[in-house]
């Protein structure tokens, strides 16, 4: 009888976890550092986009805020494009950590 004690008690021990858990991988923010994807994106997409809200894009892409802003955008959205964005964007070859950078730089403009 003492193992199932054991069982529940861990059981118990790991309810408040549930809501974490529950809220899966998307409610987390990315784990990049924005600073950083400011500099990435200002290396690689000026030449079309605006970065900030203090620049005007050299293109008709959207804006670096504009598309942070969009509710249909998510961190795994930006995530898969960034690993393999589709024409006319050009391919820069972003590591793993540059994405999660350039990821919590658009995060950081929704707060903006």
């Amino acid at each position: 009888m003492k193992p199932f004690l054991t069982a529940a008690a861990a059981v118990l021990a790991a309810l408040p976890l549930l809501p974490l858990l529950a809220a899966g991988p998307s409610a987390a923010p990315a784990a990049g550092d924005a600073q950083a994807g400011r500099a990435i994106a200002q290396r690689w997409c000026t030449s079309c986009h605006a970065v900030d809200d203090a620049k005007t894009a050299a293109d008709a892409a959207p804006s670096f805020p504009s598309v942070a802003r969009n509710p249909n955008r998510s961190p795994e959205w930006w995530r898969t494009w960034l690993a393999d964005p589709h024409p006319p964007m050009p391919n820069p070859s972003l590591s793993r950590r540059d994405i999660d950078d350039v990821i919590a730089y658009l995060q950081s403009l929704q707060r903006s």
